[in-house]
């Protein structure tokens, strides 16, 4: 236990934690002299948070106590934790080596590094020294924290799907809706529910709703519709615009979209995928609810579904199967640096017309 760090949610630690160090914002200040409040150091810390998820926040929270933690055990001076030594943070790092997936681990450090950045604090480690020894670390990670290839959806899923669900029932049509949406709008499905029931009455700003789409027609006709997200992963203060187009067949989900407006109606600052629920009223599509339903229909088909991830991997792949060019769909589902890559699982079958000896 220690004062600087009372208890409070994983959310909340990496502002509500202070390092014992005075703030190097507060000395400048000083040194120049500016009347800087101890208000005004709160509303930085504030305004600077406000760049993250929630979830975000609960991962470097988690990341922050477990660095704490370390700290501990090692007997480490509230003064060398931040800002913490190139060699302290290494030896932090090698100490998780073994017990954390690497993804984990990337994440745990980043937290650390997020809160001495919050906090005006330098970050001691080195680039270069911090990605060797994260590899390294990667290395040494338990076969049970890797977690299988994310299967992606397919259009033939899709359908399937769509037989074992009652489109006129309220929670299956906006399944179904969110669903093809996220699909071809290849958009991770984070970005259409909510990630529980209240999330939405607490942050209705941070959700997409009846309002957040329109339809759209470019010069030569063809139409289209946009979903304005207001806030993305990669994207938490200014959101993104994602797009997808009606299909010829059952999985089309701009008709999809219709049918669950007319099933479910409510006024435009409802959220967009909300849906009617027996005794609670109308309330916004989480994603334990959308992955509960589409799993009780899949267990009725008998069919292997992967995570919900494979909903922006499918998509992908199957705009990539239909010929539409690498960079396009990579710009479609914003996907960053080589992670666009590394998703695909169906190189052959993608690349299998640029393979052939003639054209």
């Amino acid at each position: 236990p220690s004062t600087f760090r009372p208890p409070c949610q994983a959310k909340d630690r990496i502002t509500t934690w202070k390092p014992s160090n005075p703030s190097p914002r507060l000395t400048d200040s000083l040194d120049n002299d500016l009347d800087t409040s101890e208000e005004a150091l709160e509303r930085i810390l504030t305004v600077y948070a406000g760049s993250w998820r929630e979830s975000t926040k609960s991962v470097y929270g988690s990341g922050l106590l477990i660095f704490h933690l370390f700290c501990d055990q090692k007997r480490i001076s509230e003064g060398q934790r931040c800002p913490a030594s190139a060699t302290l943070l290494s030896e932090f790092i090698t100490a998780c080596a073994g017990s954390y997936s690497g993804s984990s681990l990337n994440n745990y450090v980043a937290g650390v590094a997020a809160w001495h950045r919050l906090n005006g604090f330098p970050w001691l480690l080195p680039a270069d020294q911090q990605s060797a020894v994260l590899e390294g670390a990667r290395r040494f990670a338990p076969k049970k924290s890797t977690r299988p290839k994310r299967a992606p959806f397919t259009v033939n899923d899709i359908q399937r799907i769509r037989s074992a669900l009652n489109l006129s029932l309220s929670l299956d049509a906006a399944v179904y809706a969110c669903l093809t949406v996220a699909f071809y709008c290849v958009a991770r499905l984070g970005e259409f529910t909510v990630p529980s029931s209240d999330a939405f009455k607490n942050s209705p700003d941070d959700f997409i709703t009846r309002a957040g789409f329109a339809e759209i027609t470019d010069r030569n006709g063809l139409k289209a519709t946009r979903f304005s997200l207001p806030r993305t992963k990669t994207s938490a203060t200014v959101g993104e615009d994602v797009q997808c187009a009606a299909q010829s067949d059952v999985t089309d989900p701009i008709a999809a979209l219709h049918n669950h407006l007319q099933v479910s109606p409510a006024p435009p600052g409802a959220h967009l995928f909300a849906w009617h629920h027996p005794t609670r009223g109308l309330i916004a599509l989480s994603k334990w609810e959308f992955m509960r339903r589409l799993r009780t229909a899949a267990r009725t088909l008998q069919l292997q579904l992967g995570q919900g991830h494979g909903i922006r991997i499918g998509g992908t792949l199957e705009y990539l199967l239909r010929g539409v060019p690498f960079e396009v769909v990579k710009t479609m589902g914003r996907w960053a640096g080589d992670s666009f890559t590394g998703y695909l699982r169906k190189h052959a079958m993608i690349l299998a017309p640029y393979l052939q000896d003639t054209p």
